[in-house]
This record gives C-alpha cells, sequence and structure tokens, in this order.
C-alpha cells in the first residue's frame, strides 16, 4: 500500500480522536443552508485530515471546504473525496453511529476508501487494486498503520442468505424503498429482514457480510458513498447508479447522487 493511502488511514484516526474530544463534552450545534447540523467536531476533524492529504499534493473535495468550480475539477485525473464526519445527527444523537470517510478517486472511479468509527474504534479499509477489504480494532495509544494491517480481519460479502437482509430504516422508509424489498420477496421467494445502520456503515454492513442489499432511494453526496464504494468493490461488489445502470462515478459537475444499489449475490 503506498505512502498516500497509509496517509488517509492515519489522518481518519487522529481526525477520529479530534471527533471525540467534542463527543465526551457538551456542544453547540449550527445548520447549514440545506438545515444539515455542523459541529465544531466537523470543522476539527476536517483541519486533521487537511493537514495529511494536502502533503500528497492530490487535490481534496471535502464536504467542509469551499468546492472547487467545476471548470477546474474536471481536469483532474485522480482527487481525494473526503467526509470529515458523515453521520452529523448520529453525532448530534450520540449513538455512536458517526464515521470519517475519506476515498481516493482515479478517473472518477473509487478506487480506495477508508471508513473510521470513531465511537468504537473500528477501521475499515478497502483497496480495489489489491481486491481486498479489511477491518481493525484501533488501540487508544500506541497504533501505527502497518501494524493495523496486519492484524486486520479480511472482510467477506455474504452469498445466498435466507432471510435476505436489505438495509434500511426501521422507523421509516419511503415508498420506493418498500416496493423494493416487495419485488425482493416475489423475486426470490425469500422473507426480508431490515437491517439499521446509520452514515457510511451500511456500506460496511454490506461488505462485511452482515446485510445482503443496500438501496438507496434518498438523496446523498459524493463524500457520503465514495469510501463505501471503493470497500464494496474492493469484495467484489457493484454500487450501481440507478440514471446509469453503471457504476456510481465521482468528481462530477453535480456532486449531488442519484439513487443506488449495493447487493450481494441472492
Amino acid at each position: 500500500m503506498n505512502e498516500n493511502k497509509l496517509k488517509a488511514i492515519e489522518a481518519s484516526i487522529k481526525a477520529g480522536d479530534a471527533i471525540m474530544e467534542i463527543y465526551k463534552e457538551d456542544f453547540d450545534v449550527e445548520y447549514k443552508d440545506d438545515a444539515s447540523p455542523l459541529t465544531e467536531a466537523d470543522k476539527n476533524a476536517n483541519k486533521v485530515i487537511m493537514s495529511f492529504l494536502e502533503t500528497t499534493s492530490i487535490p481534496i473535495i471535502s464536504e467542509e471546504n469551499k468546492q472547487t468550480d467545476y471548470s477546474e475539477r474536471k481536469t483532474w485525473s485522480s482527487c481525494w473525496i473526503v467526509d470529515p464526519l458523515d453521520g452529523t445527527k448520529e453525532f448530534v444523537k450520540k449513538n455512536g453511529e458517526f464515521t470519517v470517510n475519506i476515498a481516493l478517486i482515479d478517473q472518477q472511479k473509487s478506487v480506495f476508501g477508508v471508513i473510521y468509527v470513531p465511537a468504537q474504534r473500528l477501521l475499515y479499509v478497502g483497496d480495489v487494486e489489491s481486491n481486498k477489504a479489511f477491518k481493525a480494532e484501533v488501540p487508544e495509544s500506541n497504533w501505527d498503520v502497518d501494524t493495523l494491517l496486519k492484524a486486520a480481519i479480511l472482510l467477506e460479502p455474504s452469498h445466498n442468505s435466507n432471510p435476505i437482509r436489505v438495509v434500511g430504516s426501521r422507523s421509516h422508509m419511503n415508498q420506493e424503498t418498500l416496493d423494493h424489498i416487495d419485488n425482493l420477496k416475489e423475486k426470490h421467494q425469500k422473507p426480508v429482514e431490515i437491517v439499521s445502520k446509520g452514515s457510511s456503515l451500511k456500506f460496511c454492513l454490506v461488505a462485511e457480510g452482515n446485510a445482503d442489499v443496500y438501496p438507496r432511494y434518498a438523496p446523498t453526496m459524493e463524500w457520503d458513498t465514495a469510501a463505501g464504494q471503493a470497500i464494496c468493490k474492493a469484495v467484489g461488489l457493484e454500487v450501481i447508479s440507478l440514471d446509469t445502470e453503471k457504476e456510481m462515478l465521482y468528481n462530477r459537475e453535480n456532486l449531488l447522487n442519484g439513487y443506488f444499489h449495493v447487493k450481494t449475490e441472492l
């Protein structure tokens, strides 16, 4: 694994530490123009990640940075896509289901992804080049990336699960997701179980075999999905855009994603 990828892994863990410093205390919540929450943790994590990634000479798209105009972005052959704190709503609720997302994009395809879960000190990494994804527990102190990688557990998706485990919300799902679930039941003649998780952990559930299908019929941004897509791709799963019926691409003019599916062999 090259130096830039190792930097991304280290950046995610250090950003997670910055997030947890705020998480343990009372904190203020601001709201952006789109009514999404923003905390000091988002800002601090972004500063940490930028301090690492800016040394790689690869341009960066981050949720918390001012976005570069597409006239310049379209000339980039590669870039980082970052969400310093994915699941700010989960962070505010203090339920632990929030993540740090860092992805490397090459020719608009997600080729490397890191998802770090600060509250659980769990690290997920997917490297499409080596066709491997893994997770590791990060000690409280005295850790280094090489040791983490050596102790990591390889991820493997499930095959022909019964019941079919669908990633969704237990409390509220839109009609398109409910219709998709009905279609799965009819097509495969199997019962369906709903598995619920916040943030980009939804991708990790499928990649590590704890869910089979992740149908997304709700808005997401590129920084919500890029790292998770790389982790899924590294274990042989496709993240398919329902707009194009092809692999979801990145560094597009519009950073808002369309609907998509992730699924294992059913």
